[in-house]
């Protein structure tokens, strides 16, 4: 179960661009004893070893170094410069940085980490080893190399539609840390920082996150969502102070629906997560989501202080494919990756299963004689015979 909430950060009035909606999150304090600030990387820093002989690799333009401060001093932002034009002669070809881990403590106060790869590699090294006992249908490669190499499709804003648009006229609020992004009223993305500066710093970088492919095509659309104005009632105003009182209740009616609906499934219950690394009183982690079909699924990180508040906090929406193929993979590693089982637990037949593994892109770990019987099956509409078991084996595998 995930212990965190987003208690503390105060729901603002939503702003709308297009098919793009953004509601603040405020603060009434910043997050003592924490800072972030964004460290770039002029080659995009494509390769990530993460420490157990698999590699990560993607485009990563930045990392965040979350910062702890002693004393009650106040700090500044480090603060982030971003250019409209690199007039930087590009290089001849394009280098190949190699990064040691997701998250890695470079001093005794300072923690550098990979924002929202820090959540995508914790999703693409789901039940990454593959099968752990040696069934007769999965090929030799599953069992020697488990799910390697795992790969999947993401989109960053500066593909979404509006979003870049929506960002740039945004109008930053008074002790603003973080932002929730909607196109087509689809939760895209959360994002949470500990002090008003280091979002005011940090904003820009949200055209370069990544988003799923769902929140791509909505974009693509080019239709507006409704604003969500409120309407005060006039017959109860007669002072300045009843229409301070009506104000602030619309306030909370919409961040009471926000938080209870449109923001709902940001968290889940049922999901599970990881302690990455500590720096003080804080620690980073990453979770993911208990990949229920037919509803929105979202992965992420987090720093969380005493008593589990939300310092820092990045998510990505999985797209409908990626939560089948999240639900597949957990489906089988609760039965043992054993087709019959996991299969009759499904609701369906080892053929059914193994034609949705393929649909899933993981027809490659089933033995291609297998696979060829299963297509063959459900032509003729025949279901296949209980799996024989073998002896168990571990694979070692690269991601």
């Amino acid at each position: 179960m995930i212990p965190f909430t987003l208690e503390g950060l105060d729901t603002g009035p939503a702003q709308t661009w297009g098919s793009v909606r953004l509601v603040p999150l405020v603060r009434d304090e910043p997050v003592p004893h924490l800072r972030l600030h964004r460290r770039a990387y002029a080659e995009g820093s494509p390769v990530v070893d993460v420490g157990d002989g698999t590699s990560y690799t993607s485009f990563i333009p930045h990392a965040f170094v979350a910062t702890y401060v002693d004393g009650e001093d106040p700090a500044a932002s480090y603060g982030t410069r971003l250019l409209d034009k690199d007039l930087r002669r590009p290089p001849s070809r394009v280098p190949v940085q190699k990064t040691r881990r997701m998250a890695r403590r470079v001093a005794k106060d300072r923690l550098r980490f990979l924002p929202q790869h820090l959540a995508v590699e914790g999703y693409l090294a789901l039940h990454f080893g593959g099968p752990e006992i040696a069934w007769e249908e999965w090929s030799r490669s599953a069992l020697s190399h488990g799910l390697s190499p795992r790969a999947e499709r993401a989109y960053t804003g500066a593909r979404v539609q509006g979003l870049e648009d929506a960002l740039r006229v945004f109008e930053i609020l008074p002790g603003q840390c973080g932002v929730l992004v909607y196109v087509l009223d689809a939760l895209a993305g959360a994002f949470a920082v500990p002090h008003p500066d280091d979002y005011r710093a940090l904003h820009a970088t949200l055209i370069e996150d990544l988003y799923g492919e769902q929140i791509y095509q909505y974009g693509l659309l080019g239709l507006h969502v409704q604003d969500m104005a409120a309407r005060i009632d006039d017959t109860s105003v007669r002072s300045l102070a009843d229409l301070r009182a009506q104000a602030a209740l619309r306030q909370r009616e919409w961040a009471e629906f926000h938080d209870d609906v449109m923001a709902a499934r940001l968290f889940d219950r049922e999901g599970s997560y990881k302690h990455v690394q500590y720096i003080d009183d804080f620690v980073l982690s990453r979770f993911l989501p208990s990949f229920a079909l037919r509803r929105e699924n979202h992965i992420g990180e987090v720093i969380t202080g005493e008593g589990g508040g939300v310092a820092y906090l990045k998510t990505f929406r999985l797209s409908d494919s990626q939560v089948k193929r999240g639900y597949l993979l957990s489906r089988l590693a609760a039965h043992g990756w054993n087709i019959a089982d996991t299969a009759a637990a499904l609701g369906t037949d080892a053929t059914g299963l193994g034609l949705r593994l393929e649909r899933a892109g993981f027809g490659y770990l089933l033995r291609k004689d297998v696979l060829n019987r299963y297509r063959a099956d459900a032509r003729r509409g025949r279901t296949v015979q209980r799996p024989k078991r073998v002896t168990p084996t571990r694979p070692h595998a690269g991601r």
